[in-house]
């Protein structure tokens, strides 16, 4: 079985854990394309058997996400599922909020989440932050190709962000919050497209495992 699966991977559970299910359903070798945090949803792209060595050209494709946040909140993971740190009251328009997104728009020096898994000296990032150990992660370049305010009201907002490869939708958050002066954090984030691979063409994580073998696939992508 080698094949590219498209699935709408669920709240709550771990990239490793899909492909763990996954494995196990096929009996067949599998690899993800790009980590999903365990808050996360949305399109999670599987490889199995020989197109397991196509990770590579999938994790430098652009993704679209949709993230719904909350104004006058800092967390240590930069969403909901950390510690707060400090709380702001100050209400922000949504004025204020589009004058903001404007300047994240385009290309621009990110730095990611302590809380994620970009790699430090050969370890996760998060493995040390769980550790207490004080995390220092380099900037990376990133573009963001468009940010769009979906809905407005304070304290709540939700976003639809087309970027680059790399791009961090908490990071976004906590950097848009920073620059209000009130703090944000992320409440949920939902991927919904890679490359040209769409949510819409995906289906849950029970429908794959309770998919036949022959039918749980879809087309190659063209080779350049």
């Amino acid at each position: 079985m080698d094949s590219i699966l498209l699935i709408d991977k669920p709240k709550g559970i771990t990239s490793a854990k899909a492909v763990a299910l996954v494995k196990k359903r096929f009996r067949t070798k599998v690899g993800h394309t790009g980590t999903l945090d365990p808050l996360a949803t949305g399109l999670l792209i599987l490889l199995t058997g020989k197109r397991t060595k196509q990770a590579s050209t999938f994790l430098h494709m652009d993704k679209a996400y949709q993230v719904r946040a909350i104004l006058g909140m800092t967390t240590t993971t930069y969403d909901v599922a950390g510690d707060v740190t400090r709380t702001c009251d100050t209400a922000v328009t949504r004025e204020e909020m589009e004058e903001a997104l404007k300047g994240f728009v385009g290309e621009l020096l990110q730095v990611p989440p302590a809380y994620s898994a970009k790699k430090i000296a050969g370890k996760k990032a998060y493995e040390l932050a769980r550790q207490g150990l004080e995390v220092e992660i380099p900037a990376s370049k990133v573009t963001a190709y468009s940010l769009r305010l979906l809905t407005f009201d304070y304290p709540n907002f939700t976003l639809e962000c087309e970027v680059s490869s790399g791009f961090y939708v908490r990071s976004l958050v906590h950097d848009l919050g920073e620059r209000l002066g009130v703090g944000a954090t992320v409440e949920e984030v939902r991927r919904i497209r890679v490359g040209s691979y769409s949510i819409e063409n995906a289906m849950s994580l029970d429908e794959l495992i309770a998919e036949p073998v022959a039918t749980a696939a879809i087309p190659a992508p063209p080779q350049a």
